[in-house]
């Protein structure tokens, strides 16, 4: 497969582990977050390592020559005139072929297919995976360009100005291709956002009020980093003179959060295993998209710098919810592989009140797992009582 690419080595180390084993790979992402680079990324990998070119079978439902695959036997049919013994199957969005998981059930009890595909919607793929597929799959999400990512595609140094790129433009790998300037960047972005919302979400869930969940989508991006509920959102629609109920909110926010335009963040009690139901942060897979809903403003710049930390956690492999201990509330708790992280992010620290609010929250939690709090002030301050202090630019520099 002839693609030029840049390596997304982030990813292709949790998948090679996975290759050339029988579980099926499922990359799984919102649109235009580079999941179909990564597939000729694996192909050309698997070709190095000795597997021809006749035995990697390539269908991408987004392209018209594959259109008449339209469900599982299609897919099924397709496969097995193309494949010549063992074989290599890599399916794009195969959100796309009606009853998806009955074919990958078939083709994985076969025991000839090296399987590998992508989709772009949460509860096609999580649902009938696990039905269908239970323990026969893993699944790697995949997310728009970390902040080393952006850099090494864009060849820039590791600076403020190359930093303010990134805070404003977002990490779509696209974005390589076009001059990085407002008018060029911004209808690109608004082109993406279209798509996701009408073809992901409107298209998918045959959404009637699309006047409606333009407007949730906004107060969203408006809103990146507040504590929000359905409720909330549907008071404050009614003084907008806009009835709709907090049922009709609650949907609407699953549809955005299954297309991966925006992730749901929970709030958890520290020191105990509760999660609560109610009050949770929305955040947007690429802050980009988020600007061009809402504009770009540096007067947002204290979400702004929330939303990316809180994407380069989970790029990171977290899980990661909103920490409450009392009355006080932690930014991020991120647990990965039986360990925990604690991160409190703040603009600046100006004086000794937000230091003390920022260091303090975190010395109050009574364990040893560490404890960070990112800003972007020039003079970096070592920390307190084993609390980090980082900047920013270092933060989202190192892996965590």
């Amino acid at each position: 497969m002839i693609k030029r690419y840049i390596k997304r080595t982030l990813y292709l180390d949790r998948i090679r582990p996975f290759m050339q084993k029988d579980i099926i790979k499922v990359l799984v992402g919102q649109r235009r977050v580079g999941k179909s680079y990564l597939l000729f990324q694996i192909m050309d990998e698997l070709a190095r390592h000795g597997l021809k070119k006749g035995n990697i079978i390539y269908i991408n439902k987004e392209l018209h020559e594959f259109e008449a695959i339209r469900d599982y036997n299609d897919l099924l049919r397709y496969i097995k005139q193309s494949a010549k013994g063992k074989a290599a199957l890599f399916i794009d969005e195969i959100q796309g072929v009606a009853q998806f998981e009955r074919a990958l059930r078939d083709l994985h009890a076969s025991g000839k297919y090296d399987i590998y595909c992508t989709g772009s919607n949460a509860d096609l793929l999580s649902g009938e995976l696990a039905t269908y597929l239970s323990g026969r799959y893993v699944e790697i999400e995949v997310y728009s360009l970390t902040y080393p990512e952006f850099m090494l595609f864009h060849k820039l140094d590791n600076t403020e100005e190359t930093f303010l790129k990134y805070l404003k433009y977002g990490g779509l790998p696209y974005l390589v291709n076009l001059k990085l300037d407002d008018a060029v960047v911004y209808d690109y972005l608004k082109s993406i956002t279209n798509t996701i919302m009408f073809k992901d979400v409107v298209a998918r869930y045959s959404i009637r009020n699309v006047a409606f969940l333009e407007r949730l989508t906004e107060y969203l991006a408006d809103n990146i980093g507040s504590l929000v509920s359905a409720k909330k959102i549907s008071d404050f629609l009614k003084s907008q003179k806009t009835n709709i109920s907090p049922n009709v909110v609650l949907n609407y926010l699953h549809f955005l959060s299954a297309a991966f335009l925006v992730f749901k963040v929970q709030r958890s009690e520290i020191g105990g295993k509760k999660l609560f139901e109610i009050n949770e942060k929305y955040y947007f897979q690429d802050c980009g998209l988020r600007h061009s809903l809402v504009d770009y403003r540096l007067s947002d710049i204290n979400k702004m710098l929330e939303n990316i930390v809180y994407m380069h956690l989970r790029a990171s492999g977290y899980t990661v919810t909103v920490g409450q201990l009392g009355n006080r509330e932690i930014d991020f708790v991120c647990e990965r592989k039986g360990e925990k992280l604690y991160v409190q992010m703040a603009y600046l620290i100006p004086d000794k009140k937000t230091w003390d609010r920022e260091f303090g929250n975190l010395l109050k939690i009574q364990d040893n797992y560490p404890k960070i709090v990112v800003s972007m002030d020039k003079m970096i301050d070592t920390g307190e009582k084993g609390v980090k202090h980082m900047h920013i630019l270092q933060f989202l520099s190192e892996s965590v």
